[in-house]
């Protein structure tokens, strides 16, 4: 009798029950195990196979598994003493960079600069006002210049690693958090909400637009104040805002571009590379170029289908005619601030704010008074990379013209220059009219020295100038200044780069610019007129001539 074999799907493996105890042969027992192997591949999946557990695709840790996170921080030293029992050598490798030294030697111009070091036209400089300013830094403490920058645990890592955007560090706090419900300034009334460290810390991952926005789309003192091509509008822009960075595009984070070796970023303001030509960057290929460039991806002949646009982009920056305005996101940059004018009161003795129809600030007692534009054309201008700032020790004299903040290095003819579009500030700001030098006033704080609040500059220069360790006379005036920043976001889809006839025209985007031929925007009418004239008589001549050999011909037939 054969024996009655019962099959159990739902085990590992098949389990032969043998009525009557008779032994299966192994050519049955094969059969057997092939034939549930079959089955169980073809048809679905088992109750009791174990479901694979969820994974995050976009790192490598789960911060909230880690001990060294599952404690209550009460600031943010804390946490990067937390960071680096595993991150041994971030700290050390952040203390080497721009971002945390805010101080750069230009090899070029041997000028020593940085945040900690220039003056700018717009908030003017972080001398005596570190615990405002610092709320930028990648670091904790910096109240003062006795900033210990040695320490490792006053690296700040969230700043950059944030993934939860409840992570900040309001002004006046010299660059630390705010971990519980404070008052400030002290009896404002105002509350600053404490936030949660702990929530924050085991929830850190890559730095994104938000992250680096939330100090570069606010350089300046607010949104879009500074540059004119990163503001808010960035953090999760549509195309027609910026191609690289559309969201729902190729979604290019900072850092795409910003490649960072060792947390030392990409790219520089201080000394930008205005011509590269090294050509695209490749995988196995050592580059020590710049990877922030256009280049860097798109090689120095980008234009495929109209290979003659590859003869521009030998003198024109790729950014002159793919940006073709700036602060288009809706997001309005300033143009000028003038300081000569703050200080004003209404009749009560109080600060006094204006804002125009849409409700943005154009008068302040504090700063004085501001210009906005949105959608703006930028100026252009030969640019060469070189950029050499006036400084607290370089003599200025007021006059008619302008003193620049930075010089733009560049000319027709030096062989490195493109033609780059510029945003121009444009301001009047503190100067010294004895010693002829800027000024670096005290503005932010509350204390009785700070102009943001007392309004006045006989108390706020001193106090400003003692701390930047420069003479000052004692007597202030007023000098128009500007400061030129080159346009590298927002960069717009080929369909909207700009058209021939924005340059070619006798309203030439370019009229400004000099040492080149510019077809149309260069003609001369005397010239045109003696050119065309001689265009008409030699068709006049080749017509008389034609007619005159019909005519003989006839004649002699």
């Amino acid at each position: 009798m054969k024996p009655k074999v019962q099959w159990r799907l739902g085990s590992v493996l098949p389990r032969p029950s043998i009525a009557g105890g008779t032994r299966l042969s192994f050519i049955q027992l094969a059969l057997a195990v092939c034939s549930v192997a079959w089955l169980a591949g073809a048809g679905p999946v088992l109750a009791d196979e174990a479901e694979p557990k969820p994974l995050k695709l976009t790192t490598t840790a789960d911060h909230t598994k880690f001990k060294q996170l599952q404690q209550a921080f009460h600031s943010g030293p804390e946490v990067t003493k937390a960071c680096l029992e595993c991150h041994t050598e971030a700290a050390g490798q952040i203390h080497r960079t721009k971002h945390w030294k805010w101080e750069y030697l230009n090899p070029e111009t041997k000028q020593t600069l940085g945040k900690k070091t220039v003056v700018n036209n717009f908030c003017i400089s972080i001398a005596s006002n570190y615990a405002s300013c610092t709320a930028c830094h990648v670091g904790y403490g910096w109240k003062d210049a006795n900033f210990d920058f040695t320490s490792e645990e006053n690296v700040d890592c969230l700043a950059c690693h944030d993934t939860t955007g409840n992570y900040r560090k309001p002004p006046g706090f010299a660059g630390n958090p705010v971990v519980k419900d404070t008052e400030f300034p002290p009896g404002s009334g105002k509350i600053i909400k404490g936030i949660d460290l702990t929530k924050i810390a085991q929830k850190v991952g890559k730095s994104s637009r938000d992250t680096c926005g939330a100090c570069h789309f606010n350089g300046g003192g607010g949104d879009g104040v500074k540059h004119g091509d990163m503001d808010s509008s960035l953090a999760a822009p549509t195309k027609d805002i910026d191609v690289h960075m559309d969201a729902e595009g190729l979604d290019f984070t900072c850092g795409t571009c910003h490649k960072t070796s060792s947390h030392d970023v990409a790219g520089s303001r201080y000394t930008p590379t205005a011509k590269d030509s090294k050509g695209a960057h490749l995988r196995g290929k050592p580059d020590n170029g710049n990877p922030a460039t256009c280049v860097a991806c798109h090689d120095n002949a980008p234009h495929k289908e109209q290979a003659r646009l590859n003869q521009h982009a030998t003198k024109i920056a790729c950014q002159t005619c793919h940006i073709p305005t700036y602060a288009r996101g809706g997001i309005a940059t300033k143009m000028t601030w003038d300081w000569s004018t703050a200080g004003k009161r209404d009749a009560e003795g109080k600060h006094i704010v204006k804002k125009d129809t849409k409700g943005r600030i154009i008068y302040e007692s504090r700063k004085g008074d501001f210009t906005l534009a949105e959608n703006v054309k930028p100026e252009y201008a030969w640019f060469n990379g070189d950029v050499k700032y006036t400084l607290l020790t370089d003599k200025i004299e007021k006059s008619e013209q302008r003193t620049p903040i930075n010089r733009m290095g560049g000319s027709p003819s030096d062989g490195k220059s493109m033609i780059w579009p510029m945003k121009v500030f444009r301001g009047s700001q503190p100067y010294d009219p004895v010693n002829k030098s800027l000024i670096t006033p005290h503005t932010a704080g509350n204390d009785d020295t700070g102009f943001w609040k007392n309004l006045d500059w006989d108390k706020a220069i001193p106090v400003g100038m003692k701390d930047s360790g420069a003479p000052y006379s004692g007597k202030f005036d007023f000098i128009k200044t500007e400061m030129s920043w080159p346009i590298t976001h927002m960069v717009a889809a080929k369909e909207k780069a700009l058209g021939c006839a924005e340059c070619h025209s006798k309203q030439s985007r370019l009229a400004g610019i000099q040492g080149i031929y510019i077809p149309v925007r260069d003609n001369n009418k005397l010239l045109d007129t003696v050119g065309w004239a001689i265009v008409f008589l030699t068709i006049l001549g080749v017509f008389g001539h034609g007619a005159l050999r019909i005519v003989t011909r006839r004649k002699h037939s």
